[in-house]
């Protein structure tokens, strides 16, 4: 199983964004057959055959095994990965990719969007691929928010500068930096 599957053509979208689909997925993270699925979904053993067809055809799903009971076979099936991420390049970008600010939210979605593609070309079954992620949260008074946004732009840069030369692996290094939003907001 997958970390990630990138769905990046129309039929594995439209295969998987069906909410009586997603119900059967999540009971395949495990290897499962339709009928224990189906117990647990409180629905017929065909019915969710019908759904892992589909799974299948998109390649959502895959058979890990089969087994005989009552003399039928039967298929065992798991979902292909613990998370599905759908490509912005299903929809296709309306408009064309306009010059932005550094600083707008706009440049932010358009660098999100690249590093979405960037990982989901990694082979992310290779767990010994080096990468990192850092996630943590900043408070700064508005008085001082061009001061931070500057520093980092500062720090990022002497690192670029530092270690950008043309020999060794090459890495790739985006910093989303934007508000966090009132938590209370949302209660």
């Amino acid at each position: 199983m997958r970390d990630i599957v990138y769905l990046d053509r129309i039929e594995q979208a439209e295969a998987l964004l069906k909410p009586q689909r997603i119900d059967v997925l999540r009971q395949l993270a495990e290897p499962r057959s339709c009928t224990e699925v189906a117990a647990e979904l409180d629905q017929t053993p065909q019915r969710v055959y019908y759904h892992v067809k589909r799974l299948l055809e998109a390649g959502l799903v895959g058979q890990v095994a089969e087994r005989r009971v009552r003399g039928i076979h039967e298929g065992i099936y798991q979902a292909t990965g613990r998370a599905y991420w759908l490509s912005p390049r299903l929809v296709g970008r309306i408009g064309l990719r306009q010059s932005r600010d550094q600083l707008s939210l706009g440049y932010l979605v358009d660098l999100m969007e690249d590093v979405q593609a960037d990982i989901a070309a990694l082979d992310l079954a290779r767990p010994d691929l080096p990468s990192i992620g850092v996630s943590g949260e900043i408070r700064v008074r508005p008085e001082q928010r061009k001061d931070f946004l500057d520093e980092l732009q500062h720090t990022l840069q002497d690192l670029f500068t530092r270690y950008g030369g043309a020999e060794g692996d090459a890495f790739r290094l985006a910093v989303a930096c934007y508000p966090k939003g009132d938590s209370d907001a949302r209660a």
